[in-house]
């Protein structure tokens, strides 16, 4: 049976998808037809397309948009010859890729189109973010992303917004991952990536106009159990700069509540970064960011306090994990020095997982004090949500007392 299970991860499915796609809006004069075909990529003289769907056994494909143009209301979605993973070119494919490949590489550049002013890389594993970075130089900001979760980020998706240099690939070269997404490779980096055998290396040219996409809108589509379709028109965050968010307030039962910290230029700079993150984090989801990094990311629950926690517990984790093997070059898990465990764990303790005077991020408004105070109680200093429950008086009585500043994007961050 375990052999049986490690030859279907293997495999390379035959699938019966059709080689063009057609999907009409309307009808008569007032129709709008979407042209797609198939993509498909040579590897081994073997031509095909995706591996499997998320799991072995399902057959997937992978379908470009060719032609035709869609306009819904007032807004017009992306249209053909824009394409990015659809367009890649493929320097090395150990083997096809397979469907999770492909999203998570996407969902990296959801994140890195608002990400675009600073060398910035995104860490992907089952679509979401393990870490994501920003720094001066793009070495910096992988090693950075990388050690935000290094154990989440064993076998991801990394994503770059800058080509990548022959430091930048020494670096990566080190570490296990599926895909590296990039505009672009310095001459050598390529044969430094390819080291790793399986390594998908992709080059996007169109990356290098990656915030052209930034405001851009495409028909998000959703199957149901039935057969059914649910279509929705992109998410697209409104605040993208220090101006769109609003400095919380609000009004409860006559009596106006206001925040009474004004954020400093870092704390604005980190709530606009983390905001941007969050767009790629599957909902409910609450996460901490400090100094352009993510400290700890809470994805896909069903309560705030409960994923406020688990983000809490992940950074004060993942701290552990990190100065384990900077220190001596072990995971934290597989450290038996009982001594060094136990001065790491003192060292962590004192350290609050590093969430001092980070930002709390969430995608949708806290209905109660007791989820915010998560983050205030381990030393967070500014907090980033949409607003609009009936108790932001709580947050921002919460913040108040603590000497933390928040402010209001005034739209939720759900992604599903």
């Amino acid at each position: 049976m375990a052999e049986d299970l490690k030859k279907a991860y293997k495999t390379v499915m035959d699938d019966h998808f059709p080689g063009e796609l057609e999907i009409s809006f309307g009808a008569g004069a007032d129709r709008q037809t979407l042209r797609y075909e198939k993509v498909t990529w040579v590897v081994d003289d073997v031509e095909k397309g995706l591996r499997y769907g998320e799991n072995p056994g399902q057959e997937a494909a992978l379908f470009r948009l060719v032609n035709g143009n869609l306009t819904i209301g007032d807004v017009r979605v992306i249209g053909p010859e824009r394409g990015l993973v659809c367009a890649a070119t493929l320097h090395q494919f150990g083997k096809h890729p397979g469907k999770i490949n492909l999203t998570d590489a996407d969902n990296a550049l959801n994140i890195l189109r608002y990400l675009t002013e600073k060398p910035s890389v995104a860490i992907l594993k089952h679509n979401n973010p393990c870490g994501v970075a920003q720094a001066d130089s793009l070495a910096e900001a992988y090693v950075s992303a990388d050690l935000a979760d290094r154990v989440a980020a064993f076998g991801g998706c990394i994503a770059l917004n800058r080509p990548v240099d022959l430091t930048t690939a020494e670096e990566i070269s080190q570490r296990y991952a599926e895909v590296v997404v990039a505009p672009g490779f310095e001459e050598g980096a390529v044969e430094v990536l390819a080291r790793r055998k399986n390594l998908r290396i992709m080059e996007i040219g169109n990356m290098q106009k990656l915030q052209d996409y930034a405001p851009e809108r495409f028909v998000d589509f959703k199957s149901l159990i039935d057969g059914g379709l649910v279509m929705q028109l992109s998410f697209v965050p409104k605040s993208r700069s220090q101006a769109d968010l609003v400095l919380a307030e609000t009004e409860y039962k006559g009596q106006s509540y206001r925040v009474e910290r004004t954020p400093t230029d870092q704390e604005y700079q980190d709530m606009i970064f983390g905001w941007m993150v969050e767009a790629g984090v599957t909902s409910n989801s609450v996460i901490y960011v400090k100094d352009g990094v993510t400290v700890g990311i809470g994805t896909g629950e069903q309560d705030r306090v409960g994923v406020a926690e688990i983000a809490r517990d992940k950074a004060y984790r993942k701290l552990a994990d990190r100065i384990s093997f900077e220190r001596h070059q072990k995971p934290y898990n597989d450290l038996t020095d009982q001594d060094a465990r136990g001065q790491i764990d003192a060292e962590v303790a004192e350290k609050k997982g590093g969430l001092p005077g980070s930002v709390m991020v969430s995608d949708a408004f806290f209905p109660f004090r007791d989820g915010i105070d998560v983050g205030l109680s381990e030393g967070v200093k500014a907090v980033v949500q949409p607003g609009g429950s009936m108790n932001d008086y709580q947050s921002i009585e919460a913040c108040n007392a603590h000497g933390a500043t928040m402010v209001f994007t005034g739209q939720r961050s759900f992604k599903h």
